[in-house]
């Protein structure tokens, strides 16, 4: 009964994480998990130099770059979504 309690949340999360890197086709897409891991690693960046001297921060022109390569890859898939043909059979 216990085991049964854990494992449900577990599926659930494993099923929600697979959708996430998926596209409306089902097959994986580069794009979203290049930009979730970006988003990530801005907001872990970010969250670091909150409490680290001004001496140990990055480069204004990384964090930049890391923000619109995640902006881009996301507006692309997210573009892609919005204009693939459907096809009416």
């Amino acid at each position: 009964m216990v085991g049964y309690i854990y494992r449900q949340p577990t599926k659930i999360m494993k099923k929600f994480l697979t959708q996430i890197f998926q596209d409306e086709k089902g097959s994986f897409s580069s794009k979203r998990f290049v930009g979730i891991m970006c988003a990530i690693s801005l907001c872990v960046t970010m969250y670091h130099n909150s409490f680290s001297t001004v001496d140990v921060a990055p480069a204004p022109a990384l964090i930049q770059s890391v923000a619109a390569l995640a902006f881009g890859a996301l507006g692309l898939a997210s573009a892609d979504k919005i204009f693939t043909k459907k096809n009416s059979e």
